[in-house]
């Protein structure tokens, strides 16, 4: 059933199926996602548990967030709607950007099993091509500014960026860019080893998003976790790989 609830000045859309006297399971999805690109996820629950597959602020029929929000303020909203919703130890499955959520949100609260499927949370090592580019664009954002003045300045700036963007920049608002940056620059590793609940990560091999590497830190620093993955699959490993998804995640929460 589609819902939608008011949290912090967002409506918030969220499919809630199962019955409620079932272990919730809640689902967030990647940035420039929405629930349905999860669907196929919250469908290995049916029967089993409680689904609750959120769309994010700013993502599907959700709104955006009043501010330019950080991991922290996203965290913060789950946690409210976990209250209002009266649910007990949720599960948490995280895809993406979904699973920063995910880790921010274990790391201080008391859930049921975490599943991190090519999950972000760790801040991409930047070479020195990259901080190149960073500050020559600020060198060339002064100047426009001083150009075009400060207002026609940014519709000229904020043109650029979406030109050299990733595909989810390009597609996002100028409100969603400024957060996306915001988000991909938090490292989260110095709460991971306060995850206490047991956490599978699920990755695709051939991820470039958020490579192996990534859920191989992930695993040696949160306690109760293991890593399956899976070859010629990338950032999007449950749908490139059905079949050993399902088994790994079903043997996971017993279902």
């Amino acid at each position: 059933m589609d819902k939608t609830i008011e949290i912090e000045g967002v409506q918030l859309h969220y499919r809630d199926t199962g019955e409620k006297d079932l272990e919730p399971v809640i689902l967030m999805h990647g940035w420039g996602c929405t629930c349905d690109t999860v669907e196929s996820i919250a469908a290995l629950f049916k029967g089993k548990m409680r689904v609750l597959n959120v769309d994010l602020p700013g993502h599907g029929k959700s709104s955006e967030p009043p501010e330019v929000w950080g991991i922290e303020e996203f965290t913060s909203l789950m946690e409210k709607f976990i209250s209002l919703l009266k649910l007990e130890k949720p599960a948490l499955v995280g895809h993406s950007f979904g699973g920063r959520i995910s880790i921010l949100l274990s790391s201080r609260n008391d859930t049921g099993k975490v599943l991190l499927v090519d999950a972000a949370g760790i801040k991409p090592k930047r070479s020195l091509s990259y901080y190149r580019k960073v500050y020559s664009f600020k060198v060339m954002k002064f100047f426009i500014k001083v150009i075009y003045g400060k207002r026609s300045g940014e519709d000229v700036l904020d043109k650029m960026r979406a030109k050299r963007g990733s595909s989810d920049y390009r597609n996002s608002t100028p409100k969603m860019r400024a957060i996306m940056s915001k988000c991909v620059n938090e490292d989260l590793r110095t709460v991971m080893p306060s995850i206490k609940a047991p956490t599978l990560l699920i990755w695709g091999e051939q991820d470039t998003a958020t490579p192996l590497s990534d859920a191989k830190i992930m695993e040696s620093l949160i306690p109760d976790s293991g890593l399956v993955s899976f070859t010629g699959c990338g950032h999007y490993s449950f749908l490139d790989n059905p079949f050993g998804f399902s088994a790994a995640v079903k043997s996971f929460f017993r279902l």
